[in-house]
């Protein structure tokens, strides 16, 4: 591990003031995430799930700590408007909650929706459990800042039964502010038993910027909820995004989650689920893109722990100048997980020759009676198909361009909302090269 007083990032982050709260429990989980940071420092590359995702440029900038014109930033609502998306919306710019952005009036019946400052506010005792979580293991630096230094989030509760027709679209805005800013949110979720709701979750840029963001997301589905989640990553090219997510699902309780990693110049998911009750299910569809210089890391952690859990994971990467992508699926069913099925798939495209993907299936099982399969796959277009399309008049450009549109809308076709999906279709266009 490095040690912390060495780099400047490091400096920064530790020099920050820890937001108060006034609240004695919630201020001792913050000191005790500030000081385990301080005791642990970055990870590098010898921590198994950085090793291919070195920090060594990012520890030598300093941040300045929270934004406090957030409020008065120039955003148009239109950086962040969708098709088919027009329902309950909640923005935060830089860290910030915006209610002149965010969209409130008149919630669902059986839908709760606020930043969590507000609601720590009114009640703050049913926030104490997610709020004072400690993360422990060796690469959760950026987990302890986030945990330490968070001040507020999106706090989501949709009530058992509750079938909430309209998407809610959550939106993180990273906004150009004179210098180079750090900040954090952290995301609270819960459906109860039997609830529905669909979530859009937009992370996207006004301005250039090159600011370094952390957004934690804790998401609790209760029996037979049904949670569909799409993720549009669009992050500014100059920004650092580090984001968590953190699911556990009930009895008979359903995920499927899209996402689109396109933005930022560092982006970090870790994204690890939990099945707990039988029959529960997590689908994952996932794309990322990494071009130019970025550097794209998605560690996909998934534990079967349940009687007849289903996992079906289908990755796509497309990496095109120097851009580097890494892949980390892993899939684990625990001793007692009889029943279980999980699949992982992860097919890249390079579409030059410096361009770099790394990616590690694993599968551990510790259950009889299982269904598993994993694989990975990095190559080039299909050359044949290329003499094709050129064959029928059509430049070489376009015709990789249409390949590998194609190679990618594989984690799109189940995606129900037809104007999002032919939205994110032709924007995941646009994003390819065309030379």
């Amino acid at each position: 591990m490095s040690e912390p007083a060495s780099l400047p990032l490091v400096e920064s982050l530790l020099g920050a003031p820890l937001p108060p709260s006034g609240i004695a429990w919630l201020d001792a989980a913050r000191q005790e995430s500030r000081e385990a940071f301080a005791a642990s420092g970055l990870p590098d590359t010898r921590v198994e799930a950085w090793k291919y995702t070195a920090l060594r440029a990012l520890g030598q900038r300093h941040f300045v700590s929270g934004d406090g014109e957030a409020l008065s930033r120039a955003v148009d609502a239109s950086a962040f408007a969708l098709p088919g998306v027009d329902g309950p919306r909640l923005v935060f710019v830089n860290g910030v909650f915006r209610a002149d952005l965010s969209r409130l009036d008149a919630l669902p019946v059986g839908l709760t929706l606020q930043p969590w400052s507000q609601a720590l506010r009114a009640d703050a005792e049913p926030l104490r459990f997610a709020l004072s979580r400690q993360y422990r293991e060796r690469g959760d630096a950026f987990a302890r800042v986030n945990a330490a230094s968070a001040c507020d989030g999106v706090s989501l509760r949709v009530a058992a039964q509750a079938r909430i027709d309209s998407p809610v679209q959550l939106v993180f805005v990273g906004a150009a502010a004179g210098v180079d800013l750090a900040w954090h949110v952290r995301n609270l979720i819960a459906l109860g038993e039997g609830a529905e709701l669909t979530l859009i979750e937009q992370h996207v840029a006004v301005g250039e910027q090159a600011h370094l963001a952390s957004v934690v997301s804790d998401i609790d589905l209760g029996e037979g909820a049904r949670l569909h989640h799409t993720v549009l990553q669009a992050a500014a090219v100059g920004a650092s995004l580090i984001r968590r997510s953190q699911l556990r699902l009930h009895a008979r309780a359903h995920a499927t989650l899209h996402l689109l990693e396109l933005g930022a110049s560092l982006a970090r998911h870790d994204l690890h689920a939990e099945l707990v009750g039988d029959d529960a299910r997590l689908d994952t569809r996932g794309l990322f893109m990494p071009h130019g210089r970025q550097h794209i890391d998605t560690q996909l952690a998934i534990r079967h722990q349940a009687l007849n859990t289903i996992s079906s994971a289908t990755w796509r990467g497309v990496a095109s100048d120097r851009g580097r992508g890494v892949f980390r699926g892993a899939i684990m069913v625990a001793p007692g997980a009889d029943g279980s099925d999980a699949s992982l798939s992860n097919k890249n495209l390079l579409l030059s020759p410096s361009a770099e993907i790394d990616t590690k299936p694993e599968l551990e099982i510790h259950a009889d009676e299982v269904k598993a399969a994993h694989g990975a796959t990095v190559g080039q277009l299909d050359e044949r198909a290329l003499f094709y399309l050129r064959s029928r008049g059509i430049p070489l450009g376009e015709a990789r361009a249409l390949l590998t549109a194609a190679f990618c809308r594989a984690v799109l076709d189940d995606l129900p909302n037809e104007l999002l999906r032919e939205h994110l279709s032709t924007l995941l266009l646009a994003h390819l090269p065309h030379t």
